[in-house]
């Protein structure tokens, strides 16, 4: 690989990883949106990342009208991929406890590194399989908070949402590379649509709550400007152009970093189960990176 290829790809890496830090901070702006229905708060998010997606249009392009000519087969990936990971992702915790849930639908940073030897480009390495483990067991304590995690044959229509959450993201990420050569703008247009399916299905099925203070009206903007939008654009080009099995594995920072978050600002509590869980998911991280970390000590940037 050239040196200027390898300077991208590892330019497309680092935004991939911008995006899992936003998504670090989506427990903490969610914690002052809680009263709002779902559908109704992914139809809001959705259409300030689109807003500002059409602002940075207007102001300095592409034409709008050349983004929408795509084929069938992007518009189709894109939209289920932002729509119905989130459709589903409410279903399960509808159906199915929020641990259990949550864990099962955090299969997808593992389910990226197995599907990406399907891509022409990549090989399956061991160490970033057991990085993913590594740091899927780490969430599980996060998440599960030590308690264990109960399965009960009653919450099967939950469990499969969930189990349909983490195809479809991991799915959606890793077929991403395939249309590598479509413009991350696009991503855009993908918000503009899961926002009018989002508001489609809360205006059937939910009661319009809005927001009662600056804060939520804040915290509505926030998710809808950082881990609703610009993560996802972030990730796009993480997804086409970086080390897409790396990026897997540092996936499980985010429930890391958000604990962290949490924690410092007093709303959730150290315990046990919470430090061993981040040391994991830190140690599955490390192994992860075997590989950029071995780079690096051979020959360090700049030289």
């Amino acid at each position: 690989m050239s040196a200027a290829k390898l300077q991208s790809r590892r330019l497309a890496t680092l935004c991939g990883l911008g995006a899992i830090l936003l998504w670090a901070l989506l427990a903490l702006f969610t914690a002052n949106t809680e009263s709002f229905p779902p559908f109704q708060l992914t139809a809001m998010t959705f259409a300030i990342a689109f807003l500002a997606a059409l602002l940075k249009w207007l102001i300095s392009g592409p034409n709008v009208l050349t983004l929408a000519r795509l084929p069938i087969a992007v518009w189709a990936l894109g939209v289920c991929g932002l729509f119905g990971y989130h459709a589903f992702y409410f279903l399960a915790l509808k159906n199915a406890p929020a641990a259990e849930a949550s864990l099962i639908a955090y299969l997808w940073p593992l389910l990226i590194i197995l599907f990406s030897t399907l891509l022409p480009t990549e090989k399956l390495h061991w160490y970033h399989v057991a990085g993913g483990v590594i740091s899927l067991a780490g969430a599980a304590l996060l998440i599960s908070g030590g308690k264990g995690f109960h399965i009960e044959a009653s919450y099967a229509f939950g469990y499969g949402a969930a189990i349909l959450c983490a195809f479809i993201w991991s799915g959606y990420s890793v077929l991403s590379r395939r249309f590598a050569d479509v413009p991350t703008d696009v991503i855009g247009l993908f918000c503009g649509v899961t926002a009018l399916l989002g508001l489609l299905v809360h205006l059937v099925i939910e009661e319009t709550v809005w927001p009662q203070s600056l804060i939520q009206w804040l915290a509505v903007l926030a998710l809808g400007l950082g881990p609703v939008g610009a993560a996802f654009f972030l990730w796009d080009r993480g997804m086409k152009h970086g080390d897409i099995q790396l990026l897997g594995v540092l996936s499980y920072l985010s429930p890391l970093l958000s604990t962290i978050i949490l924690v410092a600002l007093g709303i959730a509590a150290l315990s046990t189960s919470l430090v061993v869980g981040c040391l994991l998911i830190t140690l599955g991280a490390i192994v992860g990176s075997f590989q950029s970390i071995l780079s690096i000590i051979k020959k360090p940037p700049g030289i």
